[in-house]
């Protein structure tokens, strides 16, 4: 009678489990990372961080703990806890364009010369550059920023959606017919909000090789890699040489100022004083020390000391920026 007693109590302990766990299973939902957040072991900003998810990254949330935490599992089955701010994940409802994506896949032609890589994410490295006229197969839409696709050799990676680099080859699509216009709105609408990103930290303090988690102080690099991310979801390197491999990489550089577009990046060398006669002619062996944004206009948005304070907007023609410019160019 007491092994029955017990075996009864462990059957109904199992079955109360079963049931509380399998339907939080059932309605697990996915989440892609929009943008850098901490993986917390509680839902508190005290509780200590296991590291910080990355753009692009699938989750899986497990359940809301409150307006402000989910509890959720990242793709290596960590679980952990991640704020509900739209500004750093978004669900993915079932049915949504993930899964269409995957099982029908579309095809896509590349437009200009763009970087394939590993992961979704500017971090992951690069398998190659797909070249303009390639033709790729889009095996799913991760996000509003990331395509997963296979090319001609059978090799999957994740590449840009920017009309700028890809134009998916839709059945009936009406959009496709206005791919220039849009390709161009797009692009500057994206400038626009990178812009007002950056000044919205007009200001910030300046601090050398500042913290990349917080926005309470900036050196040049974390600020333009802020003001990228704020804007336009785009996670570029730490620091400003990296940040200049990046956008050599892209191809579209000059070595004149005078031919940048707004919205550029800026990249100088160190500082000699205030004498043109200081700084070398040709600038192409010169080390980056330096990185700003492209106002337009002759001025640039940055920070570079606590004595000029913090982050501000300078003007360039005529002073030691001009002489220091070694190039500029396009991050997006």
């Amino acid at each position: 009678m007491k092994k029955h007693l017990a075996t009864l109590l462990l059957a109904t302990t199992l079955t109360t489990s079963v049931g509380l766990l399998v339907p939080n299973q059932a309605n697990a939902s996915s989440a892609v990372i929009v943008s850098s957040v901490n993986f917390r072991t509680g839902a508190s900003v005290d509780s200590s961080s296991k590291g910080f998810l990355k753009t692009g990254e699938t989750v899986e949330i497990l359940s809301k703990i409150n307006d402000y935490w989910y509890k959720i599992r990242d793709s290596k089955g960590e679980t952990g806890y991640v704020s509900t701010s739209s500004q750093y994940i978004k669900e993915i409802s079932s049915g949504g364009s993930v899964g269409s994506g995957t099982s029908d896949p579309s095809s896509a032609v590349i437009v200009s010369s763009v970087n394939f890589r590993t992961g979704a994410s500017t971090d992951s490295s690069s398998i190659r550059f797909l070249k303009a006229g390639e033709t790729v197969k889009i095996l799913s839409k991760v996000n509003d920023y990331w395509y997963k696709v296979s090319d001609s050799n059978g090799v999957t990676g994740y590449v840009s959606t920017n009309s700028k680099y890809i134009k998916p080859s839709t059945s009936g699509g009406g959009g496709s017919g206005g791919s220039g216009s849009n390709n161009g709105g797009n692009t500057s609408n994206t400038i626009t909000s990178v812009i007002n990103a950056g000044k919205s930290y007009l200001g910030t303090p300046y601090e050398y090789g500042s913290d990349r988690s917080n926005t309470k102080t900036f050196d040049c690099s974390d600020f333009v890699r802020q003001a990228f991310k704020d804007g336009a979801n785009i996670t570029l390197p730490s620091d400003s040489r990296q940040q200049g491999d990046y956008v050599r990489k892209i191809g579209k550089t000059t070595t004149n100022w005078n031919n940048l577009k707004v919205g550029d990046l800026m990249f100088f060398m160190d500082y000699k004083g205030t004498s043109k006669s200081a700084y070398p002619s040709n600038t192409a062996d010169q080390r980056i020390t330096h990185s700003g944004i492209y106002l337009g206009d002759g001025k640039i948005l940055h920070t570079y000391s606590k004595e000029s304070g913090g982050v501000r907007i300078d003007t360039i023609a005529n002073r030691h920026w001009e002489y220091r410019f070694i190039f500029g160019g396009s991050a997006l």
